[in-house]
């Protein structure tokens, strides 16, 4: 199987595995710039060379052989489960996407179909009952996870827990697992440990969010998206993602975490 998602400098400064909407974009960037002293310009989930990822055939060998022998620095980013999972409702789900189409291209009608879901229209610019399409989502999200019916859940919305593990299961080990919710101190962490050929001042580095402006703006705070039902559904998806990355599942409008991770944990539950 070895490391999907897996990016590595060429400078083989870090390795870093994407957790998709968790600041990817930026870590991306940021490890680019750490090479090469300039940002990529475009997306950098469509950079095909300066950076080494697993997708690409000619990065497989030199990840694999860094990854198994612990070479380098190895960390991933995490995301309270709640706002990552509206992240991924307001991009994908209601946003039109950077091609210009709707996320997967049949999803949407899909979902507007059998779930009833709201999606604001064709430009996701009309208003629409966000809190119960959300909900709808939400739905489909579990039967997706729990049945892999009507599809195989999504990367967007699939456990981060279940992410992280491949990197584990197939001979790798992390250094660092730090929070979106504390980006600048988690990544400092891991800029603080490696030696890059360029150096990087995080103050000065903007945020990458290839989101924005996908979707229509999230019009409720978070916890009004998320009613006894939902929370069951959220516990049952997620439940292994607030225990190890130390999340409040009791509380969803609380996005900051409430305990510290412990690594060793992760590898033990997340390797077996």
């Amino acid at each position: 199987m070895g490391f999907p998602g897996t990016w590595m400098t060429e400078s083989e400064s870090m390795v870093y595995r994407v957790v998709p909407k968790c600041a990817c974009s930026t870590i991306g960037q940021i490890m680019y710039y750490s090479d090469h002293g300039a940002f990529f310009d475009g997306d950098i989930h469509d950079a095909s060379k300066g950076v080494h990822k697993w997708a690409q055939d000619h990065s497989q060998g030199p990840i694999s052989a860094n990854v198994k022998a612990h070479t380098s620095f190895a960390f991933t980013c995490v995301r309270n489960p709640y706002t990552r999972i509206l992240s991924s409702f307001f991009d994908k789900i209601c946003g039109i996407q950077r091609n210009g189409r709707r996320y997967r291209n049949n999803l949407v009608p899909m979902l507007v179909q059998k779930y009833g879901v709201e999606v604001g229209g064709a430009d996701g610019s009309d208003d629409f009952d966000q809190i119960k399409s959300f909900r709808r989502f939400l739905l489909f999200v579990r039967d997706t996870i729990r049945f892999r019916k009507p599809m195989d859940p999504d990367i967007h919305w699939s456990a981060m827990s279940g992410h992280i593990s491949t990197f584990i299961v197939n001979g790798g080990r992390y250094d660092r697992i730090f929070w979106t919710e504390r980006f600048n101190d988690g990544m400092q962490s891991v800029l603080d440990a490696v030696e890059t050929p360029h150096p990087v001042d995080l103050s000065a580095i903007p945020r990458f969010n290839e989101s924005e402006g996908h979707g229509p703006k999230r019009a409720h705070p978070v916890e009004d998206y998320f009613d006894d039902l939902s929370m069951h559904l959220m516990y049952e998806i997620y439940h292994r993602d607030f225990r190890l990355f130390r999340y409040d599942f009791e509380t969803p409008g609380n996005k900051m975490p409430v305990g510290e991770i412990d690594l060793d944990e992760v590898h033990a539950k997340l390797g077996e």
